[in-house]
């Protein structure tokens, strides 16, 4: 895998599949979700609701990936995964890294050379965005993903402390 760290908007990653940060019912939300419905346009709204109709009729599990068009986007794809909600009492940190590595899976399953992936769980799901990184960079390295990866960091305070995080290793 090659992976990059760097400091940009999800919606505007040429790639072949743009990993969306989703919540359970893929109808469209705030922040990532928001943004890629918005981009993407009604395509990817339009399979979302053929995916709940036909085989996810209660929504998408946690760190279950599906994937659909990616509509207007400069991609082919968007798979869609839902991250955990921090909870300081439990340790979720195996269900966040599963998105990443079941949306790998479905990456590959699909023929994809290439993924970008926002911070999955470190807006509206509130992972302390430090421990996201760590919990990204784990699941990467532990992925059989043989294609380019691109972590897509909201700003560039986080891309630098990804990068010290991704420098100082396990």
């Amino acid at each position: 895998m090659r992976l990059t760290l760097l400091r940009g908007d999800i919606t505007r990653q040429e790639v072949d599949a743009i990993v969306n940060a989703a919540n359970t019912t893929l109808l469209g939300g705030g922040g990532v979700d928001g943004a890629i419905h918005h981009a993407g346009g009604p395509a990817i709204l339009e399979e979302c609701r053929a995916l709940r109709r036909d085989r996810l009729p209660k929504g998408l599990p946690a760190c279950e990936a599906v994937a659909t068009t990616a509509g207007n986007l400069p991609a082919r794809w968007v798979i869609h995964t839902v991250g955990p909600i921090w909870k300081a009492t439990e340790d979720r940190s195996a269900t966040l890294r599963a998105c990443y590595t079941n949306a790998l899976r479905v990456a590959a399953d699909l023929g994809a050379a290439s993924a970008a992936f926002p911070l999955v769980s470190s807006g509206a799901f509130a992972w302390p965005a430090e421990d996201a990184v760590r919990q990204a960079l784990a699941a990467f390295d532990a992925a059989p993903y043989d294609g380019e990866v691109r972590l897509v960091l909201f700003n560039e305070q986080l891309r630098r402390i990804a990068e010290q995080i991704r420098s100082a290793g396990p």
